[in-house]
């Protein structure tokens, strides 16, 4: 099933429960209302915004489908900005008037003749209207280039709910072309000349961008112009365009709080009616575990929360989800749905189909690729979003993960594929950068990609007699830093902040000299009673590395070296030998 016929299918679900709106309306910001006499006389601007924080929001109403402008001008019908309905704008406005007077123009020739005391007023309103009224009260300069709507006095409702304002779209909507096979539905229909624009995704347009549209000669097949190059019906682009917004609205329960990377990612089941609401239970606890980047506060809650995670992933991945407390039923599919901006359209980041059962699989494997001991981290795994803000951001800020990366990263754990090497490339230019390799969570990822694109992977636990001489020499490194502490206590740049990334890069020119003061850290802690386990270690481990050391290290065997490292430094002596390090705690 296609994303548009997987959408299409999910809208009615949605209209259902009245999440969405009907064929026709679509929810947009509008910001006044305009009250009318029935003589067409403006009596009041009503304020509809509401507060939040310290702004005023537009409140979100639902009204006839607004057109989709892109260079023309093209007026919405029974609302819109205050160029289209009073000739005035805060900017420049040098086509404004044009813009009134088709706003007047679609108007007038939709309301003629038509009996309805509201409808009239709105008629007699636009026929009397002269721009240079809006300098008069009730109307304010904040109201420019603000949506407006239109009430008669005496009316609870909108001018445009009005069972006669109803009619005449429905008649109007009946009207016109010639029907084509709709390539969503495969049903005959109007087809849409363009697609509904999308709107919120983290930068795209305000106005919305296509997920769907045709504005060059290269994007034409055989001459065909817009919408008749994919051939869909208006029906099913409003029904997947309608529910794509409503899952893509601040605050929905089918989209992440915070995009992954660029991308948005949206997710819903396929399934019926009657079963949606465990569907949404199973949602969250698969997606939201996955990507929220949150990390819970209590370590007593965090242990009880992986516990119950690790326990219904087994249930479901075993085919018990009944077990789960999830009540879904058998052979439930999920959708992900990840979006980014490009220029005016939406690129499809990320598409995957699958029965819950296998999205939980797939997960389980993740959490047993990214296993490394000691944990990094508390009991619960971490969300994709902070594994890669912890190993891939520049100062650990989401904003700084590299774009295509998140998408890609969760693509690989959706689809249970490789993850991209570009995780790992992305990990250990950090830890070149500075970043504490003693912390696990670079190894935990590094360990992870190795585990799926390499016949060896990177060992879980401290692995002594490793073949990797990368490993070893990790592992040996790790224990050079720790004579260097037992010598000389905490100093301010340590061995691993000075030539870590040279060390991982290219042994055979950075270990002889740093073997070479090695003789005087241990001389200088045994002048301190300490430090009788260097020697041992060492020899230990330079009796499984080759008599020549390689001169460069490939990238994987980088990622190797800092597993190496991790493990060693985790199994330090005893802290009467070795000072903590304080960075070695979780931030």
């Amino acid at each position: 099933m296609t994303v548009l016929q997987s959408l299409d299918r999910y809208y009615g679900r949605m209209a259902a429960r009245g999440e969405a709106e009907q064929p026709g309306w679509s929810r947009e910001k509008i910001s006044y209302v305009l009250v009318l006499t029935p003589h067409g006389m403006p009596l009041e601007m009503m304020d509809l915004r509401v507060r939040n924080g310290r702004k005023l929001a537009s409140r979100m109403i639902a009204v006839p489908a607004g057109v989709k402008r892109t260079a023309g001008i093209a007026p919405n019908v029974f609302w819109d900005k205050t160029a289209y309905v009073f000739g005035r704008t805060a900017g420049e406005g040098r086509r404004t008037a044009d813009e009134h007077a088709a706003f007047r123009a679609a108007h007038g020739k939709l309301l003629d003749g038509q009996p309805d005391a509201g409808l009239a007023a709105l008629r007699l309103f636009l026929e009397a209207w002269r721009p240079e009224r809006f300098d008069q009260a009730p109307f304010t300069p904040e109201m420019l280039d603000q949506n407006i709507i239109f009430r008669l006095d005496g009316d609870m409702g909108w001018l445009h709910e009005r069972e006669a304002a109803r009619r005449l779209l429905a008649a109007t909507e009946a009207a016109g072309q010639s029907s084509q096979i709709c390539l969503v539905t495969g049903m005959p229909g109007r087809v849409t000349r363009l697609h509904p624009s999308i709107k919120g995704v983290e930068n795209a347009q305000m106005a919305g961008a296509s997920l769907v549209s045709f504005n060059l000669d290269a994007f034409k097949s055989y001459g065909k112009e817009q919408g008749d190059n994919a051939p869909t019906s208006e029906a099913a682009s409003f029904r997947y365009g309608e529910a794509l917004n409503r899952m893509l609205d601040r605050g929905s329960p089918n989209r992440l709080a915070r995009p992954m990377g660029d991308a948005a990612l949206v997710f819903w089941a396929d399934t019926s009616a009657t079963v949606d609401e465990p569907a949404a239970a199973a949602a969250d606890l698969l997606f939201a575990s996955c990507f929220d980047p949150v990390p819970m506060a209590d370590p007593d809650q965090d242990r009880a929360e992986a516990a119950k995670l690790a326990r219904a992933l087994q249930l479901v991945a075993d085919g018990r989800a009944e077990e789960a407390d999830l009540a879904m039923k058998p052979g439930t599919r999920f959708n992900v749905l990840g979006l980014a901006p490009n220029a005016a359209r939406l690129s499809v980041r990320l598409w995957v189909q699958d029965d819950f059962s296998v999205f939980a699989q797939r997960l389980r494997a993740h959490y047993e690729a990214l296993h490394i001991e000691p944990l990094p981290w508390r009991a619960k795994p971490p969300s994709i979003a902070r594994l890669l803000v912890k190993t891939t951001a520049l100062l650990e800020k989401f904003d700084n993960i590299p774009p295509s990366l998140a998408g890609d990263v969760a693509r690989a754990v959706l689809t249970g594929g490789r993850y991209p090497r570009t995780w790992l490339s992305a990990a250990i230019t950090r830890l070149r950068a500075g970043d504490n390799p003693g912390t696990g969570w670079h190894a935990a990822a590094i360990r992870a990609v190795l585990t799926r694109s390499e016949k060896e992977p990177g060992p879980v636990a401290l692995t002594p007699d490793n073949p990797s001489p990368a490993y070893q020499l990790g592992r040996l490194f790790a224990v050079l830093e720790g004579a260097q502490r037992t010598a000389l206590g905490r100093v301010n740049a340590s061995i691993a902040d000075r030539y870590y990334g040279a060390a991982s890069a290219t042994p055979a020119r950075v270990f002889p000299p740093l073997l070479r003061g090695l003789r005087v850290h241990v001389s200088d802690a045994r002048k301190r009673g300490l430090g009788g386990w260097i020697e041992p270690r060492v020899m230990e481990i330079m009796g499984r590395l080759p008599p020549d050391l390689p001169a460069t290290l490939r990238l994987e065997d980088q990622g190797r070296f800092a597993i190496g490292y991790y493990h060693e430094r985790a199994h330090r002596p005893a802290p009467a030998e070795i000072e903590p390090d304080p960075t070695d705690e979780e931030s």
